[in-house]
């Protein structure tokens, strides 16, 4: 397994370290549908990278923790553009990662592929297709279309419109820390239908 930053052992963690890796640890994120630390106890995805610089990785984690968990989106439109912000810049742990978050609150297989194709998948409702629509300005272009930019405010209001643009933004950083880290997906990739959190 390729990793640019070194994995760093629990037992090795300075008091600053100790304390964030308590947080990301002992939270919600340990319940969830992917694997957020290796069996030695060292952490996977960009967690160990952040631990290198405690008190920015603090700041990130607890942003991503209010995203994911304190969010007003619905579970499903917040996994659904988690999942084409991955796919878009091609963040292989990230996908793994969501993807399977996405299984647990609904996304199909048919779906997450189409995503994964850079699609707005047929079957979504109007709000999640106008969520897609606005990360892929978000993702891809220098501005956002005002068409788009109206129609996510029509479903989503002024909060959600913050709330997406702050978690495409939150999932574009993590997708270049990990990008910068070399760190791959596990070798477990494939969403597991049905996997409960």
């Amino acid at each position: 397994m390729s990793n640019h930053f070194p994995l760093l052992k629990p037992a090795d963690l300075s008091p600053d370290q100790q304390d964030l890796y308590e947080k990301i640890t002992a939270g919600p994120r340990a319940n969830g549908p992917f694997r957020i630390m290796h069996d030695d106890g060292t952490l996977a995805g960009p967690f160990n990278a952040l631990l290198f610089a405690p008190a920015i990785g603090n700041a990130v984690q607890e942003l991503g923790a209010a995203l994911r968990f304190g969010g007003e989106l619905p579970d499903r439109t917040r996994e659904l553009v988690i999942c084409a912000v991955a796919a878009a810049l091609n963040s292989e742990y990230e996908w793994y990662a969501h993807s399977r978050a996405a299984v647990v609150v609904g996304v199909s297989a048919e779906e997450l592929s189409q995503l994964q194709a850079g699609s707005v998948p047929a079957s979504v409702s109007d709000s999640e297709a106008a969520a897609l629509e606005l990360t892929r300005e978000l993702v891809t272009e220098a501005g956002v279309n005002e068409t788009i930019r109206a129609t996510a405010q029509k479903h989503f209001g002024h909060s959600g419109l913050t709330e997406i643009s702050v978690l495409v933004g939150y999932y574009r950083t993590l997708a270049g820390l990990l990008a910068v880290a070399d760190v791959p997906a596990p070798a477990d990739t494939a969403p597991e239908e049905g996997h409960q959190q």
